[in-house]
């Protein structure tokens, strides 16, 4: 059965998907490196709106690291791609 994604969800996924890269001493780095905050300014920089699609958006832009993430936490991949669409700043209305 395939799990329901609605904003909650999308929050929960990015919120545990940021857990798990802050956790990692090699995908840490990388992400601080692509979107210019330092380590103490994340907690600061979660409060901002797109953040968290921001966060989905570093997993959905390296397959590696989506299949690291999702084998860890027996999450299917293509949920990264719905709870993007849902959060602010993650909605892609391209035809």
């Amino acid at each position: 059965m395939k799990q329901q994604m609605n904003l909650n969800a999308a929050q929960d996924l990015a919120i545990q998907s940021l857990v798990f890269l802050a956790q990692d001493a090699e995908l840490l780095p990388r992400f601080l490196a692509l979107t210019g905050i330092t380590a103490d300014q994340i907690r600061q920089a979660a409060q901002e709106p797109g953040f968290l699609a921001g966060v989905l958006q570093f997993y959905l832009a390296h397959e590696p690291t989506l299949m690291k993430f999702c084998e860890a936490n027996e999450t299917d991949p293509a949920l990264f791609q719905e709870a993007l669409r849902l959060l602010p700043g993650g909605r892609q209305d391209v035809y």
